[in-house]
Formats: C-alpha cells, sequence, structure tokens
C-alpha cells in the first residue's frame, strides 16, 4: 500500500483531533476502550483488532475486545459477549519477559512491532493466530501492534490490528509507517484519557475507602454506633428512590440522578463521622452510674458497709447488761430489710427506661442522705451529687451534660465534612450529613433550619436516623421497639413539626418501612400495622 498524500494526512489529522476532543468527554471507561479500538480500525482500515488490558498481578495481558469485521466478531467490552481466550503470560516461568508473544513483546518493551505477513516472520510464535484462522476459515497477513503506556510509562494496554486494507480495492496490504505513527499517536492521547479514567475512579474508590475507615473506627469504639451509620443510608435510600418514584404530590418534582444518589449515599455514611470524637462510656451508656465502668457495684459496697454496721450494732447490743435480744434481733432483720429494698431500687433505678417518676427521685435523695463511714474513717453522705445526678435522670440513661456531649456530634460532623474540599459533583455531602437533627419547625440543631430551609435529601436522611434509632435492638441501653410503635412515634414527629409530613406520608404509603424491617429487623419486631391508626397519616 502506498503513504499517504497531504490531503488524506491532513485528513487523518483532523480525525485524530476529533477523536482526542471525544475521548476527553467520554466518561465511561468501556465505552472509552470500545471507541479507542474501533477507532484504529477506522484510521487504518483494518479488518479485524483486540485491545488487551493487563491482570491484576500485572503479570499477563488479557483480551478485552476483538472485532473482526469479515468474520462478524464482536466480543468483550460492552457488546456483553465474553471472550473465552487465555490470557497472553508477559514472564515465563522463570521469571523471564516473555518474547515470544508479539503483543507480550510489544508490551513488556514498549514497542511497536509491525508484521507484513504473519505466515512469513519467524521471530514471534503466531500459531495460536494461525490455529484462529484454521478454525474459523480466515488468513490473517498483516498484523500491527502497539502498547499503550501513561505518562509514568505504565503500561494500561495493547492495540492490536489485523489486516490493513487498500480503502479502494479492498485487498490485504501491510500497515504503513504512516499508520502506525497515527496509532501510536492515538495509543498515546487513548493513554492519557484511559488513565484519567482511572485516576478519577482511584481517587473515588479511595474517598470511599476513607469514609469507610471511619466507620471502622466507629465501628470499634462502638459496634450500635456502626450498624447505624451502615442502616441509615441504606434506608435513606430506600425512601429517595421512592420519592424519586412519586408521580402525584408536593414532592412530585424530585428526581435523582446516578450522580445524585451516590451523593446522597455518601452522605448518609457520613451522617455521624463526628461520633468518633464522642466518648466511649456516653455514646454507649447503658446504665445511669456508667462511665468507664458501671459504679452501680461501688454503691453496693457502701450497702454492704451498712449491713454490716448493722450487724455491728446488734452484736453490741446484745452483750449490755439486761439487753432484749428479741427486740434487737427485730430492729437488725427491720433495718437490714430497709437497707436491702433500697438497694434493689437503686439497682432497678440505674437501669433507666422510658420515664422515673418524681416519687422515685424523691427515693434516690432520701437514700443519698444515709451516712456512711468510708474506708479512711470518714463519715460521707451516702451518695454523692454525681451519682445523685445522674440516678435521677428522668428518661434513659443521660444527664444533660452527657447529652449536650452526644449532640455535640453533629457539631463535629458538620465541621469535618465542611472543611473538606468537595468536588463539585459531591457538594451537597456536608448539608446532606448535617441536618438528619434539624426539625422542620426550626426547633433542631445545630443550626435551627427550617423545611424551607433545607433540601429533601436532607430531610429525607432525618427520618431514616430517627426510624432506625427507633427500631435498632442492640443498643445496650434501650430495647428496640416494634414496627407498630415506631410508626406511631413518626407519626407524632410529622404532626409536631419535627419530620417532614410530604416525607412521612410517602414513607408509610409505599411500605418502605415495612421494606426496611424484612431485611434488617428482628422478626418479633414485626408486628401488625393498621396504618389507619397511624398519626399524621391519611390511607
Amino acid at each position: 500500500m502506498q503513504e499517504l498524500n497531504p490531503t488524506q494526512i491532513a485528513q487523518r489529522l483532523h480525525q485524530l483531533t476529533e477523536v482526542s476532543v471525544a475521548l476527553g468527554d467520554t466518561h465511561d471507561t468501556a465505552a472509552l476502550l470500545d471507541r479507542i479500538l474501533r477507532v484504529a480500525k477506522h484510521m487504518t482500515d483494518a479488518d479485524g483488532g483486540t485491545l488487551y488490558r493487563p491482570s491484576e498481578d500485572r503479570k499477563s495481558l488479557c483480551f478485552h475486545i476483538s472485532i473482526n469485521d469479515t468474520l462478524d466478531i464482536y466480543q468483550g467490552g460492552v457488546s456483553g459477549k465474553p471472550i473465552d481466550i487465555a490470557p497472553v503470560p508477559l514472564y515465563d516461568n522463570y521469571g523471564n519477559k516473555n518474547i515470544a508473544s508479539v503483543a507480550a513483546y510489544a508490551a513488556n518493551f514498549n514497542q511497536s512491532v509491525n508484521i507484513e505477513d504473519v505466515y512469513k516472520a519467524d521471530v514471534f510464535n503466531f500459531s495460536g493466530m494461525r490455529s484462529f484462522d484454521t478454525a474459523f476459515g480466515y488468513h490473517s497477513q498483516s498484523i500491527l501492534t502497539v502498547p499503550m503506556t501513561d505518562h509514568e510509562g505504565e503500561l494500561v494496554g495493547v492495540l492490536q490490528l489485523v489486516n490493513a486494507k487498500n480503502p479502494e480495492t479492498g485487498e490485504i496490504c501491510v500497515f504503513t509507517q504512516t499508520d502506525q505513527r497515527f496509532i501510536e499517536a492515538l495509543a498515546a492521547q487513548a493513554a492519557v484519557a484511559l488513565t484519567n479514567q482511572l485516576l478519577i475512579q482511584q481517587l473515588e474508590n479511595l474517598l470511599e475507602a476513607l469514609v469507610n475507615l471511619i466507620n471502622i473506627g466507629i465501628d470499634e469504639k462502638s459496634p450500635y454506633t456502626g450498624r447505624h451509620c451502615q442502616f441509615v443510608p441504606e434506608l435513606t435510600m430506600m425512601l429517595a428512590e421512592a420519592v424519586h418514584a412519586t408521580p402525584h404530590g408536593p414532592l412530585a418534582g424530585f428526581r435523582m440522578t446516578d450522580a445524585d444518589r451516590k451523593e446522597l449515599w455518601l452522605a448518609g455514611l457520613l451522617h455521624d463521622c463526628g461520633k468518633i470524637t464522642t466518648p466511649v462510656h456516653v455514646v454507649d451508656k447503658s446504665t445511669k452510674l456508667e462511665t468507664i465502668f458501671d459504679r452501680i457495684h461501688l454503691v453496693d459496697t457502701r450497702f454492704e458497709v451498712l449491713l454490716r454496721d448493722c450487724e455491728i450494732r446488734a452484736l453490741r447490743a446484745r452483750i449490755e447488761p439486761g439487753a432484749n435480744a428479741e427486740a434487737i434481733e427485730d430492729r437488725l432483720q427491720s433495718e437490714q430489710a430497709r437497707i436491702k429494698a433500697d438497694r434493689d431500687f437503686l439497682r432497678h433505678a440505674n437501669v433507666g427506661g422510658e420515664g422515673m417518676s418524681v416519687e422515685d427521685q424523691e427515693r434516690v435523695r432520701r437514700i443519698a442522705a444515709y451516712r456512711w463511714t468510708g474506708p479512711d474513717g470518714r463519715e460521707a453522705a451516702f451518695l454523692s451529687d454525681d451519682e445523685v445526678r445522674n440516678l435521677t435522670v428522668r428518661f434513659g440513661t443521660l444527664t444533660d451534660d452527657e447529652r449536650k456531649i452526644i449532640n455535640n456530634h453533629i457539631d463535629v460532623t458538620v465541621r469535618m465534612l465542611e472543611s473538606l474540599p468537595w468536588p463539585k459533583h459531591l457538594k451537597n455531602v456536608p448539608e446532606y450529613a448535617g441536618g438528619h437533627h434539624e426539625r422542620m419547625d426550626g426547633k433542631g440543631y445545630p443550626k435551627g433550619l427550617t423545611k424551607e430551609q433545607m433540601s429533601v435529601p436532607a430531610r429525607i436522611m432525618a427520618i431514616a436516623d430517627i426510624f432506625e434509632a427507633l427500631t435498632a435492638c442492640d443498643r445496650p441501653y434501650k430495647k428496640g421497639k416494634k414496627l407498630s410503635e415506631s410508626l406511631h412515634i413518626l407519626g407524632k414527629f410529622a404532626l409536631n413539626g419535627h419530620i417532614d409530613p410530604d416525607l412521612f406520608d410517602i414513607f408509610v404509603r409505599n411500605r418502605v418501612y415495612l421494606q426496611f424491617a424484612h431485611k434488617n429487623m428482628d422478626a418479633h419486631q414485626i408486628d401488625e400495622i393498621d396504618e389507619s391508626q397511624i398519626p399524621g397519616y391519611r390511607p
């Protein structure tokens, strides 16, 4: 085949320029590789072509795409048809570079190979290609193999073209030096585009890995919080998809792209990342007196001292002249019974619960006024002010100060996320993740936002966060609520301005709660639901 004339070269240069622009606009790696091979075939009028990719261990070349016009073959790539051909090894069993295979040679030495006729060449082993010809009744002749390397000289692929054709006669001819230079230029540009794609994917994978790293740290610190960090994004996406599919109502205009979904999912994973700074004894506080350990055992010891002192007083009284042993014994039994009853009461109060009565709180204070003698011989109040403050917590196990520490996690979350240079397609992550404790009426935290000031995804995550917390049955400080009770609480929240009533309507109407329950809740929690009895919802 004759070399190209100036007009033909100019046409190819123009084509190469257009391809360069197109490669920069292609964001799908599979489509990018497919386009690279097709452009190379078209530019050289080749009948067939193969694109190899290095294996993960970089010890072999794998067939990624194979096209042959004469045989009507299109395998690999985006075709959906697998290529059932063994990879080409880059090294032999002794670790030496494979120089028998033309593709391996080009890859190992970063050098193009242009063969005029494979049946006349004796440099490389073309037995595989000849076997292919025999099996399919084909005749391979000219072959051009060009390596694709990135800016660091790292192999990213190998282009191999077969049987250049004369565009006028259709006869098989050789690949010219001009063909080779153009394909080398294309391979270089394609390698840059492919490397950019790989770098972007690697950066996204790194970001997700860092997110998982934070969650692993939280999980190691508190398995209960780690589970929560996995389930909230899952439930968030379930509700978001239901809203996305809603054709009617005030949220009918909400739609998500795949990029939006990724952004929301990432925000869900990070919504409690600030808890990595929250003390463990506060995050997992299972009893009212728990700090690093449960201080109820110290209180038990003091009760034992009171019981012992009662017995010592009784023994001393018995040895007094004229002592009434029966009366002394009755008084001892009465005093010890009262002490044991108070001990059992404090043990029960220490567990915490849905509510502690004013009477019980006063009983704690009365017990606190007892006097006891410590190991240093000094008399002191039976309970310290801090112990009284903890034991009289009305709901749950946290004091007001500890609740502030817990609530501070969202401030830390917002500060952590807002400190990061988020790319454009992830710029909403801080807003989505930082808004799940806001309320529709502006009484939430940390910023006191109203419904109008919040995005739909942030409002969705608020519902997911509350529902998961209500139903979680692995927390040391509470039992997981049944489905009906959780929906009843959420319904009240929808009525009192806590959560978005429109989103709650979709949450119930589309049975999002049931989808999540069957997947993640214990069977005993899933009871019968009469949706007509859910506050704030009208079937």
